[in-house]
């Protein structure tokens, strides 16, 4: 059996130039990616920046990979019972393992989130519970007008992939989704479409960290 090879970083980097332009992955490897939550979003996002070498990425969640997150989830069976950021962050390292990468195994709330947020460049809010996701969003809003956020709601069942859009909200928020589709039974959250609407999320971080806003 063939021994595991670490690419050095320069081979890394060289690959990167190549297919990015020495000019786009110098903006890529400079950017500062903060990902709030890593299930179904959060973690296809993390591996879509890691993969785009996205140079400093830091992880936020409190909670256990369990059995219910593999339909969906960038987890393996063997990481069940893992802190999420511990498990995500040895995946991406697995990717490029010269990436910047921070943790906080911590549950975001109204006292923490200006300490946890404070130097984040681009806030990516990945939450499955909505209260969650309507208290990052507002205290983002309120405490740090200047951040960029890119958010996202409604993405459950398999709807149409055509109906899930990314929409310039104001300034500096961004929402992807469709913007109505909740959970709910036999229609709940599924790998395809969680999946489109992270690589949304991804791909709209992708386009500011390249100086790109929509309009």
């Amino acid at each position: 059996m063939a021994s595991e090879r670490i690419l050095s970083k320069e081979e890394i980097e060289t690959a990167l130039n190549e297919r990015h332009s020495p000019e786009k992955q110098k903006l890529l490897s400079a950017g500062q990616v903060t990902i709030a939550g890593l299930g179904g979003l959060g973690s296809n996002v993390a591996y879509s920046l890691a993969r785009i070498g996205v140079g400093h990425l830091h992880l936020i969640d409190f909670d256990v990979v369990d059995i219910t997150n593999l339909n969906r989830q960038q987890y393996f069976m063997e990481h069940i019972g893992m802190y999420k950021t511990d498990a995500l962050k040895s995946l991406l390292l697995k990717i490029n393992p010269y990436l910047d990468i921070r943790t906080d195994c911590v549950k975001v709330t109204e006292e923490n989130l200006k300490e946890l947020f404070a130097d984040a460049q681009i806030v990516c809010e990945a939450f499955d519970n909505p209260v969650a996701k309507a208290m990052l969003v507002n205290g983002i809003l309120e405490h740090f007008p200047e951040k960029k956020l890119v958010s996202a709601t409604g993405m459950a069942g398999y709807e149409s992939s055509n109906i899930i859009s990314t929409k310039r909200m104001m300034k500096n928020f961004y929402l992807c989704g469709d913007r109505v589709t909740e959970p709910t039974y036999g229609n709940g959250l599924m790998a395809p479409r969680v999946a489109i609407c992270a690589g949304h999320e991804a791909n709209m971080i992708t386009r500011l960290l390249l100086g790109e806003e929509d309009v």
